[in-house]
């Protein structure tokens, strides 16, 4: 038989609803309060330093290339066609080497033409001393003559003075003997002024044409050594670099035709971005590493040496700085090339400073990922720094010695503030 059913109360449904929906609410409230995961990274992609607290050397560093210091260029004389190359680059060469042959008809000729001039001048030279030293005689022997002349005419007028005295002479005889002197003494005067013009006369001319003549002979001599330039020698004992000619080529006067060099004297030529070069100073020492081993102070082709000049100017974002070498030069090490050299600025002691971040800028202030003790988590801080080094920079504030700071790019995780390290 049936049995009725007594209807359950609807309060205890009413409750357990309400008590489901507010788990939910509530789950949901403490969801949306929970921070984001932090993104991971991978520990063997992380380079990591640790603030220390020391002495910190600030460098410089940048590439450049051995140069000779002595370097001769020789360089044409004259114009001329290449008739014979006697020696290639690379090859030891002496103050009279010769390198090459040069040919003109031209030179030679003006050679010649300049050899006849000078023939001539001399010729001219000659016959004009014979001249002059003639002339000089001729009225040497005028005034010798006039002089004798003037010797028997006073004597005449004395006797004829005498004979007046004496009553047996007459008066017109005294008169015409004494104006015979006279005229005689005129002309003696006279003779003997233009014999001093003939001297004086003679030396100027034959200054003059001395004069021409060293011209002529300079002029002679610079053909000359125009014809000898065309056989062209190195000047300068060395090795020879470069010969950039070929068999038939034509060069003009001031051509380069060759580079000679000294391979025992080199310098480094460094080439610092003009960001960097503004600490670099004459004086300050370098380390050159020329990357050849056997290197004068122990490490591998690594030679000490000097700032010798900064170049004033700034072509391509570069400043040219020079650097004498104070060690010696290991084997191998050779004109062009290429070497890197570090400069010493300064040293800075009992400074905080950490290895430099990839992303970090000298007085700046940047944002540095620190690792937890437990390693596995990093979290941001903003770090001041200050001067830099070429792997190093000064930390002024925001770290403490003993941090480990990632300095790796991290920019991938520029809107993040933790990592978790794995």
């Amino acid at each position: 038989m049936d049995i009725p059913r007594q209807p359950r109360p609807k309060r205890g449904r009413i409750a357990l609803v309400a008590g489901g929906a507010l788990a939910i609410v509530a789950g949901s409230v403490a969801l949306t309060r929970l921070e984001p995961a932090a993104p991971t990274a991978e520990r063997g992609t992380l380079w990591v330093d640790s603030v220390r607290r020391g002495t910190l050397v600030r460098q410089v560093r940048a590439p450049g290339t051995l140069v000779p210091e002595h370097v001769r260029i020789v360089s044409a004389l004259t114009a001329g066609r290449v008739e014979q190359l006697a020696v290639r680059p690379g090859v030891t060469v002496a103050p009279g080497t010769v390198l090459l042959e040069l040919s003109n008809p031209d030179v030679q000729l003006q050679a010649l033409e300049a050899e006849r001039q000078l023939g001539q001048a001399e010729a001219s030279l000659v016959a004009l001393r014979n001249q002059l030293e003639t002339a000089r005689l001729q009225q040497q022997a005028s005034v010798a003559t006039i002089t004798s002349e003037f010797n028997d005419a006073r004597r005449n007028a004395e006797v004829f003075e005498s004979l007046d005295r004496k009553g047996l002479s007459s008066t017109n005889e005294v008169e015409r003997a004494r104006d015979r002197a006279r005229e005689l003494a005129s002309r003696r005067e006279i003779e003997q002024r233009r014999l001093a013009l003939v001297g004086r006369t003679l030396g100027e001319q034959l200054a003059l044409e001395e004069a021409n003549v060293r011209r002529m002979r300079d002029v002679a001599r610079f053909h000359r050594e125009r014809v000898a330039g065309m056989r062209v020698v190195a000047g300068d004992a060395g090795v020879l670099q470069e010969l950039p000619l070929e068999l038939g080529q034509w060069v003009v006067p001031g051509q380069a035709l060759a580079r000679v060099a000294q391979p025992g004297r080199l310098k480094a030529v460094l080439r610092v971005p003009e960001t960097q070069a503004k600490d670099v100073v004459i004086g300050q020492g370098v380390a050159i590493d020329t990357r050849t081993g056997g290197g004068s102070n122990g490490a591998a082709g690594v030679v000490p040496g000097r700032v010798l000049r900064v170049d004033p100017s700034v072509p391509n974002g570069t400043v040219t700085v020079e650097v004498t070498l104070e060690g010696a030069l290991p084997r191998g090490a050779r004109a062009d090339l290429s070497v890197d050299g570090t400069i010493e600025i300064e040293r800075l002691t009992d400074v905080l400073h950490v290895g430099r971040p990839a992303y970090g800028q000298p007085e700046s202030t940047v944002g540095l990922f620190v690792l937890d003790a437990d390693g596995a988590h990093a979290r941001r801080v903003q770090a001041r720094l200050g001067r830099a080094s070429v792997s190093a920079i000064e930390v002024v504030q925001g770290l403490r010695p003993g941090d480990r700071v990632i300095i790796s790019d991290v920019s991938q995780w520029d809107g993040q503030d933790r990592l978790r390290i794995k």
